[in-house]
């Protein structure tokens, strides 16, 4: 029995970090894609009117050069992000750890009352407190979930999370650019991009879907609506500096 809750509980584990590690791919790939398909876009849109001729190099130039400098300020900022919640969630149990070595009881009080909010008989309340107040470790854990809604990040880590983040948006973001590495910058050019956009969206929308379980059309759709939403607005943004 307790090897197979063991196994049970390394396979929750490997699952809850492909988790987290889906969803670092979905936040970056999608800003990813987004981001440079808004300078393609800004292009074809200003190229549209014949104002601005510019040529592919410049759409890669530009496009490579934004896409990098995003991808290392997406993966520095998800990295100080989770370091921050580190650093919050142990300053936070470590005041928590002094309160109930200070107060016990009125810790003990505090949590009963909230076991009793979340609808625990008073008797059955009031024992559960009692027994958490002879462990401080787990009643501040206890306190930190129930009280602050603060989860442990321990198994978390900011240097993975920061990486996913990047490569996740360099390798999603460089797919608007792909066709303008092999063709000149025409209009098939541009359509081509626009089709390896809305594949790459359906992709991180099948990922996301992968990740929460929630219905499928509705990830998929609102990830590529997104998308196009976004593309527009540059094209138009583009179509009328260009004109």
């Amino acid at each position: 029995m307790d090897m197979d809750w063991q196994a049970h509980r390394r396979e929750a584990h490997s699952l809850a970090r492909s988790h987290e590690f889906l969803k670092q791919i979905v936040y970056g790939g999608t800003d990813g894609i987004v981001t440079t398909f808004a300078i393609v876009a800004g292009f074809a849109g200003a190229q549209a009117e014949g104002v601005a001729q510019i040529g592919g190099l410049a759409v890669l130039v530009f496009g490579l050069a934004n896409l990098f400098a995003d991808a290392v300020s997406m993966g520095l900022g998800e990295f100080l992000s989770m370091r921050a919640q580190h650093d919050l969630y142990r300053a936070r149990r470590e005041s928590e750890l002094r309160e109930i070595a200070q107060d016990p009881e009125h810790e003990r009080m505090e949590l009963f009352e909230i076991l009793r909010q979340r609808g625990m008989p008073p008797g059955e309340a009031d024992s559960a407190a009692s027994l958490m107040a002879r462990h401080p470790a787990i009643m501040a854990d206890l306190m930190m979930t129930y009280e602050f809604g603060m989860q442990d990040p321990e198994e978390e880590s900011p240097a993975l999370s920061g990486a996913f983040t990047f490569g996740a948006f360099v390798v999603f973001g460089a797919i608007p650019l792909l066709p303008y590495f092999v063709l000149a910058p025409e209009v098939r050019t541009f359509l081509l991009s626009v089709g390896a956009t809305f594949a790459a969206l359906a992709v991180l929308g099948l990922l996301r879907w992968n990740a929460t379980g929630l219905r499928l059309w509705r990830t998929v759709t609102e990830t590529v609506l997104v998308g196009a939403a976004c593309a527009a607005v540059a094209y138009a943004v583009g179509w009328l500096v260009g004109g």
